[in-house]
């Protein structure tokens, strides 16, 4: 028997009987947008209130708000379905398609099992969210998330880091049972939409075929995988000399505990014990921006300055007058860095809570990123408001970052002069634990979801798989023995979550990519100029800023490659940007690890 879905918030409902028209899906399509516009408004400004003013009333109305948005964009996705054999239009059909394949939770048609996927989601995301390592029972207080990753990030004992890093991975063990009745819900919802699992309709955003998508990031990872392998070696070497050899093993790999992050994903926390000799860039960004006694409104304003020298706009007035810079003295807020877009055309802001050092110097510049690409596709219709693909935002944002060298604080008049290039090792040596030893883990975590999706990865095998994974990709090992009364990929957020994580290897793979491109384009590196590719700042680059700009109004309205092209050229991701600009790094590494074990 055929029946019809009721949209829960749409006037129109197409007819039931299975003939459905050219006009028919305009109608749709049209009334899917407006509805959209209006609850991704509801939706903003609640979770905008909710951020800013945290009580249980603002709590509760942005899940109701975030709940209605979530709801009416499962029932557009099943209803446009009934237009697959129907022969639209190319901007119709890419619309259909992103309707489709923009759920992560494309929970079941049967009613109860839909509620059951969203309490299940909430119940998950919930438990993470609560989760509090007790050492010893009641003789010490407990820790939350925040004190464990600052005892990761600060602690060179490696009995209290493993200490730790076990007691935040026993939050996870309750999980399991309901993570494995979440898949096998959301794999029921994805059936119905046409799709083989879960893990098919994610990979089937990427404008092109599932198993396609998985092949290019294979070819991506094994491009920067040496660079990867020589780092991994010599912070290896500097580990064991740290912890000795009963610790760290000369060939193999690190175990978990010891890279300054409960996950490994980040090893920017052991730079003390990695950094070469001489690493001193010459200059301390934090204490000249204190010297200057710098305010966090003008930190933002040197952001702005670095899009407005390359042709951009100024940012509305609004921005100023609605965006969150310091944090209030008289409640909590939300204090991670975010750039919002509530209305879908001007009303950009940004939420952050402002210190005045380098790393959020950094950061402003990157969170403006998502605003100005916000702002450059507002033009296009709202199902094609988005980025090219979901790498694009973030790597739009790093991309800017990676602009802010010492030529570029030169000109910001912060030093006189750029220390010479021979004192880039540190600088470069600091990115790289925190960007390239990041590939690896931002690679697996989908690689292991999308088996748990297809069934290759059974429940019987979560753990065991998972640590398969970050030996195969990360060389890194677990710390102590893991069984499969353990949940450890419950530990890492995105998984209880249900966040999908390619994104951000694909944003950290596109950043490089759109940086020696339009570095080229700006004339940096000139052949023979001397100068390396960590060096060039398209800052003042009008060319490059109409480039940039090209490519960012697009939105989502063609295929990524498309986008890609108006930068770089090409329609293939290429990850040899990455050798590029970490090329002296990489031959300081050959020098450090000679006669040395390499790779696990």
């Amino acid at each position: 028997m055929r029946t019809c879905i009721a949209f829960t918030f749409a006037v129109l409902l197409v007819g039931c009987s299975g003939s459905v028209s050219r006009e028919d899906a305009t109608k749709f399509l049209d009334e899917a947008e407006k509805k959209i516009d209006e609850l991704g408004k509801e939706a903003s400004r609640a979770q905008w209130i909710q951020s800013n003013f945290i009580t249980d009333d603002t709590e509760a109305q942005a899940a109701l708000a975030n709940q209605r948005a979530t709801d009416y964009g499962v029932s557009l996705a099943k209803q446009a379905k009934r237009f697959d054999n129907l022969d639209l239009p190319p901007d119709m059909r890419r619309k259909m398609n992103l309707l489709k394949t923009g759920l992560t939770l494309p929970a079941p048609a049967d009613p109860k099992e839909s509620a059951e996927a969203a309490r299940l989601a909430a119940s998950l995301e919930g438990a993470y969210g609560k989760g509090r390592y007790c050492p010893d029972g009641d003789a010490k207080p407990c820790m939350d998330i925040g004190m464990i990753e600052r005892t990761m990030a600060k602690s060179t004992n490696a009995a209290e880091l493993l200490d730790v890093w076990k007691g935040w991975h026993s939050i996870a063990k309750p999980m399991r049972k309901d993570y494995a009745r979440f898949v096998e819900l959301s794999n029921k919802g994805a059936r119905e939409l046409g799709f083989k699992d879960t893990g098919a309709l994610w990979r089937s955003k990427y404008d092109m075929p599932p198993d396609d998508f998985a092949k290019e990031l294979d070819r991506l990872w094994e491009q920067v995988r040496p660079l990867y392998v020589s780092l991994h070696s010599y912070v290896r070497g500097r580990l064991r000399e740290k912890y000795g050899p009963n610790v760290v093993p000369e060939k193999g790999p690190i175990p978990a505990h010891l890279l300054g992050n409960l996950w490994a994903q980040d090893w920017g926390n052991v730079y003390n014990l990695a950094a070469p000799a001489g690493a001193d860039p010459g200059f301390d960004l934090s204490a000249i921006l204190k010297n200057r006694k710098t305010e966090p409104l003008q930190m933002v304003r040197h952001g702005e300055g670095f899009f407005t020298s390359l042709g951009f706009e100024k940012l509305p007035e609004t921005f100023w007058k609605r965006s969150l810079f310091v944090k209030p003295r008289d409640r909590d807020v939300v204090c991670h860095a975010s750039a919002w877009d509530v209305d879908n055309v001007n009303d950009l802001r940004i939420k952050m809570c402002i210190d005045i050092n380098e790393e959020d110097f950094v950061t402003i510049h990157h969170e403006l990123g998502h605003n100005f690409y916000q702002r450059a596709y507002n033009q296009q219709p709202m199902l094609f408001r988005d980025s090219a693909n979901d790498g694009f935002h973030e790597a739009i944002g790093d991309t800017i970052a990676l602009s802010v060298t010492p030529e570029y604080l030169v000109k910001l008049g912060f030093i006189g002069k750029a220390p010479d290039a021979s004192k880039d090792i540190g600088l470069l040596m600091h990115r790289a634990l925190e960007k390239v030893a990041f590939l690896p883990f931002g690679l697996m975590i989908d690689q292991w979801r999308w088996k748990v999706f297809s069934g290759e990865i059974t429940p019987e095998n979560y753990t065991k798989a998972w640590w398969e994974l970050k030996l195969k990709y990360q060389g890194v090992a677990p710390s102590g023995d893991r069984t499969e009364a353990d949940f450890d990929p419950g530990a890492k957020y995105h998984v209880p979550a249900n966040v999908p994580y390619t994104r951000y290897f694909l944003a950290h793979i596109l950043q490089f990519q759109f940086h020696r491109a339009l570095a080229q384009v700006a004339g940096c590196p000139a052949q023979g100029s001397g100068t390396p590719l960590h060096r060039c700042s398209i800052y003042g680059n009008k060319e490059a800023g109409k480039k940039l700009s090209a490519m960012l109004a697009m939105g989502i309205s063609k295929p990524w490659q498309e986008a890609l092209a108006e930068v770089t050229g090409g329609k293939q991701m290429d990850a040899t940007a990455i050798l590029d600009y970490f090329a002296p790094l990489q031959k300081w590494l050959d020098e450090q690890n000679k006669g040395k074990a390499s790779g696990w």
